[in-house]
């Protein structure tokens, strides 16, 4: 009988691929280099179905014109938001995404980015990789103490409860912003704030945990940074698209905002060239599900979806 052919529009790792290989004719991308529409029409020539990354735009002109073939679409990522799930879904293309497993490794970064930011541990690092640190002196890089703080939360979804799980250590008081409050089995004593006043006010540590799309498109604008308090530390490992960074660059060269930390972009891996000059902003390369665990996990998630579709099952973790 012959194998279903998938398309994978990245390498993956060696496990996931493994089993792919086991279950599919698999067409892959042997470089490993980022894929245009175009290329990922080409590619889905006779293809059953698609494996494609958050990196790559199916937008409703792409999902339009794919071939007849393609009976399903798995996202290697929790978020959607780079693929039309509503012109797939008129194309009757179920689309999936892997959400769940990668929840804690983000929070991980989350924690990182606000200690790194806070501390200012990445200008110490490039200091002594420089070659310029003279010693011990009492002024040198003093930076924001997080312990006691009130941290933000916007968005306590999946990650920012875990987020909440990693500091409770540090006797933070937390706060959250959502579209409603949560019952406190979920929300665990976090304060609710129904309007974006007070909860601004209260976050003298933001981090972004929301969705991507135009609710949240450039959120955190100056209007908003405004009303934070006065040395804030600001992270974000959800979406670049909620911040507007002309903002935010203004802020930390102002001051008011002490200090941030980015793993995500608008227009990923490009990002504003205003960061690049500024020490007191940490910039990562979107590593938040980076760890072996988690990737594993994720593509199993991805090829859980596949699987069913192909079955004429639903799948098990649609998008949407």
């Amino acid at each position: 009988m012959t194998k279903p052919v998938l398309y994978i529009t990245r390498r993956l790792p060696a496990a996931v691929e493994a089993r792919a290989n086991r279950d599919y004719q698999v067409r892959q991308n042997p470089e490993d280099v980022p894929v245009t529409p175009a290329d990922i029409l080409r590619n889905a020539e006779g293809a059953d179905a698609i494996i494609c990354c958050p990196a790559e735009k199916l937008d409703a002109a792409t999902i339009a014109a794919l071939p007849a073939s393609v009976k399903a679409i798995a996202t290697y990522s929790v978020g959607f938001d780079h693929v039309d799930v509503a012109a797939a879904k008129a194309r009757n293309i179920p689309v999936g995404n892997t959400p769940e497993v990668l929840s804690v490794a983000t929070a991980e970064i989350a924690l990182l980015l606000i200690l790194v930011a806070a501390r200012r541990a990445g200008e110490g690092e490039r200091v002594v990789r420089a070659g310029k640190w003279t010693g011990w002196a009492p002024t040198q890089l003093i930076g924001t103490h997080v312990a006691g703080k009130k941290l933000g939360i916007f968005g306590l979804g999946r990650i920012g409860r875990e987020l909440m799980k990693l500091v409770r250590g540090f006797d933070m008081e937390i706060h959250y912003r959502d579209q409603q409050k949560l019952p406190d089995t979920l929300a665990q004593g976090a304060i609710f704030h129904d309007n974006d006043d007070s909860f601004l006010a209260a976050s003298e540590v933001l981090s972004l945990h929301a969705p991507g799309g135009e609710g949240t498109r450039k959120w955190l604008n100056a209007e908003r940074i405004a009303k934070l308090p006065k040395g804030a530390v600001v992270v974000n490992t959800s979406r670049g698209t909620s911040i507007d960074d002309t903002a935010l660059i203004a802020a930390l060269k102002s001051g008011h905002v002490a200090a941030a930390g980015l793993d995500v972009y608008d227009g990923e891996p490009k990002l504003n060239p205003g960061y690049l000059g500024l020490e007191n902003v940490v910039l990562l390369p979107h590593l938040g599900s980076a760890n072996a665990v988690t990737r594993d996990a994720m593509g199993t998630r991805a090829l859980d979806n596949i699987d069913a579709a192909l079955a004429g099952k639903p799948m098990p973790f649609p998008a949407g």
